[in-house]
């Protein structure tokens, strides 16, 4: 915790501002924020065009922001080792140090459960059980389950670093399920989980533990820009769902994120 005290965050710079989290952010807090939507090419909503791999465009798109919310990626376990490379490696530095260079105060990152994803594929599918009080935290050993998930690992400890050597603000958020129809009952279920080979009765089961609605997801991402008094934190974000097997805890203590909304059981 820094004894620094710093201004309520209002000016916020978005990449990947069209996915399914970018989209959450638009919905749900575009009247609470000063929002600068950065895309690669022109949307039917306005935004900044720049690219991840343009470095100069991400310093003048960054410039006078107070923080910048990382969500852009190749974003899906499937992902091949030259989108990770260019995306999520060389595009995950490009932010960091453009932000640096933009003296941007805060970088809110978006990372993945999928960081220690190898604990759910070697648990599942009795991990999904209600019964089953299994459970990790965030000091738990990084175990990537795909190329998309080390380059997450990458993408933390690339923040440490700015913190630690440049006073970045950082904050990394494992975040959970958050579906493009927002319902935990969508045949997307299904297709989300085809990674892990589970049957459809499988997959929801999983998602009564993994979901994260938008609007929770939005307030996460809200309540991780306003807490200002923290300079470094890595914490998880699901839903308040009937079954939890990530901790939720330090989203609690650290930036007073409690969640809405919960899944069917």
């Amino acid at each position: 915790m820094s004894d620094e005290i710093r201004p309520p965050v209002r000016s916020v710079a978005v990449t990947g501002a069209t996915g399914i989290v970018g989209t959450a952010i638009r919905q749900h807090l575009s009247s609470r924020y000063d929002l600068r939507l950065i895309t690669r090419r022109k949307e039917a909503f306005p935004s900044t065009i720049a690219d991840l791999q343009d470095p100069s465009a991400l310093v003048a798109a960054f410039e006078g922001m107070q923080a910048v919310v990382h969500l852009a990626a190749a974003a899906t376990v499937e992902a091949s080792w030259p989108e990770v490379l260019s995306v999520n490696i060389a595009g995950t530095y490009n932010v960091f140090e453009a932000a640096r260079s933009a003296n941007v105060d805060c970088v809110v990152f978006a990372s993945s459960n999928h960081v220690i994803g190898m604990n759910e594929v070697d648990n599942a599918p009795q991990l999904y059980e209600l019964d089953n009080d299994l459970v990790w935290d965030t000091k738990t050993e990084v175990r990537p389950d795909s190329l998309y998930g080390a380059s997450k690992v990458f993408g933390e400890a690339l923040g440490r670093y700015y913190a630690d050597n440049y006073g970045l603000r950082v904050i990394c958020l494992r975040i959970g399920s958050v579906l493009a129809g927002d319902d935990p009952r969508s045949e997307d279920v299904v297709k989300g989980s085809a990674w892990l080979k589970l049957t459809p009765e499988q997959a929801f089961a999983r998602l009564r533990a993994t979901w994260m609605s938008q609007r929770d997801c939005a307030e996460l991402i809200s309540k991780s820009l306003q807490a200002t008094a923290v300079d470094w934190a890595v914490v998880y974000g699901v839903s308040n769902n009937p079954r939890l097997f990530w901790d939720l805890r330090p989203a609690a203590d650290l930036v007073g994120f409690v969640p809405q909304d919960a899944a069917p059981v």
